[in-house]
């Protein structure tokens, strides 16, 4: 292919606003264009990557088994509302009424539709297990989107979907799928960490993300260098401290005027954050819940929907709070008959400071179970700034990340509501476990370029380079240069090297610029001097190594590179 003739533009201005490197560098180099908020054209070169990113993702799933189809993206509204998810996805999911002002929405995940496409088509164990996917554009309507291609409403995903008799071949399933997601991420010269993470919307027991470290990621992951424990700051656990005093004391009411706040209870107490009890209260459609922890940690809200089932549920109004006799600032769960989900922290001490329920005053020494009761006690705190792994008691630490996948094992969430079983060798019907996964390839190409570029542009790895080598003709006005670089070009072509002539009439310094830009694999250079000796200059793009060979050595020192 001739640079003259491809769709690239270097563009020497970009918008202050744009922050990530991959953003800069697709929008430099012409891999994109911008048609609105998150929403993109992918140009030829993007494209080109793109493709073979989806060869080597077919590859591996096909290697497990994976059976390619493809489902609609406009569904009715009627199995979302059916599998709770129109109502918990809320305002990210597309929506929109056809003529007859019948609701349909946008998909941005098939889980639904191929559990009703299984239910009429699988009957008996005989047919199981299945693996099936997809490589399909997707929309949500995010809500900020930024980023480039990692915060988009429309992407392309692949997502694959297994169905098993039981949990034992789900297991298997979820563990082929890890294996295969690894593979991609080693083709694609991308460095991955498996991650434990939150199941979100999309439901199901357990879930993993592969995030590549970067500190532009927007993501942020907790690890441990000991045990090697890495999990999301959405699902991560860490050992919380013990702070127990030998005997409980005697409770007292004290007078807390104007103290709304924990900074300002310990201030006025002069006592540590992790003698007080924090309270908050949330209500869903049906019910007032009381959330309390210790003072020296936060709520997490996602570990609390995943308690509740629900992220249908907010911070209580004034106007229930009133209703309920609960005095802002003064606050717990003592005498009061309501729905109370406990942090485990208030397990790790006593004699703490809590709210009197009563304007102005707080109660000293309360304890759970003695004082309040919680109907659920379990882990729902923010990963703080410092803590020790609960595997090991090793430091933990965190570190940026960008997602890019993600594997669910939904188990029997999706096949119960809609009714999908199989008749066991028993003769009995049980619903059939499904999981989950996903890769958005936009997001992946945007990662492998933030963890692989330098100053002047993206540094691809020769698996999903647009073009494996660019010839870069040196004042290629001169006959002899224009024709020693077409006897080139030709040679590599014919040889199987995916190969760009750069054939403009632009200066040495352009040239060489957009060559770096365009983040080809290797650069062969080719002047009036190199000509008079039949000799090039192959340089690498990773590591700028130069060598200046003979031209009929050229293609043994690329095929020994190859190797």
């Amino acid at each position: 292919m001739y640079l003259s003739k491809i769709l690239f533009k270097s563009l020497r201005e970009l918008p202050s606003d744009i922050e990530l490197e991959s953003h800069k560098i697709m929008l430099k180099s012409s891999m994109i264009h911008q048609a609105g908020s998150g929403i993109y054209s992918y140009l030829p070169t993007a494209w080109k990557s793109l493709k073979k990113i989806e060869a080597i993702i077919r590859h591996e799933i096909d290697a497990i088994g994976g059976q390619e189809l493809r489902m609609p993206v406009i569904q009715p509204k009627d199995i979302w509302s059916k599998s709770g998810r129109f109502e918990a996805m809320g305002d990210e999911l597309f929506k929109l009424l056809d003529r007859r002002k019948k609701p349909f929405v946008l998909a941005p995940t098939h889980e639904e539709i191929l559990t009703l496409i299984v239910k009429d088509i699988i009957s008996s164990y005989k047919s199981l297990p299945q693996i099936l996917y997809q490589i399909q554009t997707k929309l949500r309507d995010e809500p900020r989107p930024r980023g480039g291609l990692l915060r988009v409403r429309e992407f392309v995903m692949k997502d694959a979907y297994s169905f098993d008799i039981n949990q034992e071949g789900l297991d298997e399933n979820y563990n082929k799928f890890s294996t295969a997601y690894h593979n991609i991420y080693e083709r694609c010269g991308l460095e991955v960490i498996k991650i434990e993470a939150d199941s979100g919307a999309i439901g199901g027991k357990d879930s993993h993300e592969f995030v590549a470290i970067s500190e532009s990621g927007e993501d942020t992951v907790v690890l441990c260098n000991n045990c090697n424990y890495a999990a999301n700051t959405e699902k991560a656990i860490f050992t919380k401290t013990e702070f127990t005093d030998n005997s409980i004391s005697e409770k007292k009411e004290i007078s807390t005027p104007n103290i709304r706040t924990i900074p300002a209870l310990c201030q006025f107490l002069n006592i540590p954050e992790y003698k007080t009890i924090k309270a908050m209260f949330y209500e869903t459609s049906d019910k007032l819940i009381c959330v309390v922890i210790r003072g020296d940690y936060e709520i997490n809200e996602i570990k609390l929907a995943r308690i509740l089932g629900t992220t249908d549920f907010k911070p209580a109004s004034q106007i229930t709070l009133e209703k309920h006799n609960i005095p802002p600032g003064s606050a717990s769960p003592i005498n009061k008959d309501i729905y109370t989900i406990a942090d485990d922290s208030l397990e790790k001490g006593n004699n703490f400071v809590a709210g009197a329920n009563k304007e102005n005053y707080h109660i000293s020494n309360i304890n759970l179970n003695t004082d309040f009761k919680a109907d659920i006690i379990t882990d729902i705190a923010k990963f703080p700034d410092q803590a020790k792994c609960q595997n090991c008691n090793n430091d933990l630490y965190t570190k940026k990340a960008i997602e890019v996948g993600h594997i669910f094992k939904l188990g029997t969430i999706y096949s119960e509501k809609f009714n999908t079983k199989f008749l066991t060798k028993s003769g009995t019907r049980e619903s059939i476990e499904m999981g989950c996964y996903g890769i958005g390839t936009g997001r992946l190409l945007a990662a492998i370029i933030e963890q692989n570029h330098d100053k002047n542009g993206p540094i691809f790895p020769k698996s999903i380079s647009p073009y494996e080598i660019i010839i870069t003709a040196l004042n290629n006005d001169i006959p002899e240069v224009k024709a020693y670089s077409e006897e080139i070009y030709n040679l590599l072509n014919q040889s199987g090297f995916s190969t760009v002539l750069d054939d403009r009439k632009e200066s040495p310094g352009v040239k060489f610029s957009d060559a770096d830009l365009l983040g080809f694999p290797i650069r062969i250079t080719v002047s009036k001097r190199l000509v008079e000796t039949k000799s090039a200059e192959i340089k690498l793009r990773k590591n700028r190594d130069s060598i200046t060979i003979n031209k009929n050595e050229i293609l043994d020192y690329l095929k020994k590179s190859e190797d």
